[in-house]
């Protein structure tokens, strides 16, 4: 695709130029068209204009340059990967701590799905083009067992699996405190947070969907709780803003981890987790159970701890001991 010009007359007094540009390139996101002005790409009465607030005087000759879009397609990537299972139809994953499933803003390389093309080219196609054979989400810091489909029906079958709830998943959590009860249900509605658009929240029922999530405890300790958790649902951050919405926050969890003990706590050192500095969110993906295609009984997989979280609960054992 070629870079296209638009030569515009603007015909309102006072307008934005961003939002005359959303307005009458409607095929174009506003911020992109930010991005445009920013770079120098439009011009008006000739002249070069880098404020994207700047008012219009009706009649102004506005120039957009607008660039071919860049490539969304993924580059294979020669990047180990910690294959758990691996038949014609799937790849069942284990993803370390700090690897980002797809491309997203500022992670464009060292992705999940770089690793898988370079290992298995037939991937790509599968599915939407930035994120080829990926079925179910997991968060850039929580490590643990992830399903990739190597071809379009196999895609279908397992996204069908995980939206009927056929698919049986279970984390292990290290939270701040200890949740009210030994064991539970947290049963919500989570959406975007109103104020925080990156963040998701428990929100009325006008602005959310169902999200589920079980809980018991495995073991305790001075100033947290290793839980094991069952999400009934795939909402994203489910299982971190239902463990923030009871009071018990994962530990290293710079998002919602509001009540994170303090740094200087014995119980969690800061470096792994327990303040803003340094660790990441104790969540693990740890088992999966779920009927492959072209299989009638269903499969466990099972992803050991990483040794972060080990040692982080190693730790814990023996503070408690002295």
């Amino acid at each position: 695709m070629k870079e296209t010009l638009h030569s515009l007359t603007a015909d309102a007094e006072g307008e934005r130029l961003d939002r005359f540009l959303g307005r009458t390139l409607a095929d174009h996101s506003r911020v992109h068209l930010q991005k445009i002005i920013q770079e120098g790409l439009v011009l008006v009465n000739g002249s070069l204009l880098l404020k994207p607030s700047h008012r219009l005087k009706r009649g102004d000759a506005v120039t957009a340059r607008i660039p071919p879009p860049e490539s969304s397609e993924v580059e294979p990537e020669a990047i180990p990967l910690r294959i758990v299972f691996e038949n014609v139809d799937v790849l069942v994953i284990d993803k370390p701590a700090g690897m980002v499933v797809h491309p997203a803003a500022g992670h464009k390389r060292g992705t999940l799905v770089g690793a898988v093309l370079a290992h298995a080219p037939e991937v790509k196609g599968v599915g939407e083009i930035e994120r080829p054979g990926i079925v179910h989400r997991l968060d850039k810091d929580t490590s643990g067992l992830i399903l990739v489909a190597k071809n379009s029906k196999a895609q279908r079958f397992l996204q069908e699996a995980f939206a009927g709830r056929r698919a049986e998943k279970t984390y292990l959590a290290l939270v701040a405190g200890r949740p009210p009860t030994a064991e539970g249900r947290i049963e919500t509605l989570i959406g975007r947070d109103p104020s925080h658009r990156k963040r998701m929240a428990v929100v009325p029922s006008s602005r959310g969907r169902e999200a589920v999530t079980l809980f018991h405890t495995r073991e305790r300790f001075a100033h947290s709780t290793l839980l094991e958790v069952h999400p009934l649902t795939g909402r994203t951050h489910q299982i971190r803003v239902h463990l923030a919405y009871i009071g018990c926050p994962v530990v290293g969890d710079a998002v919602y981890g509001k009540r994170r003990p303090p740094s200087h706590s014995p119980q969690i050192p800061s470096r792994f987790g327990g303040s803003m500095e340094g660790g990441r969110q104790m969540l693990h993906a740890w088992k999966l159970k779920i009927a492959l295609p072209g299989e009638d009984a269903p499969r466990e997989f099972e992803a050991p701890l990483p040794d972060d979280f080990q040692t982080l609960l190693d730790r814990l054992r023996d503070l408690e001991k002295s």
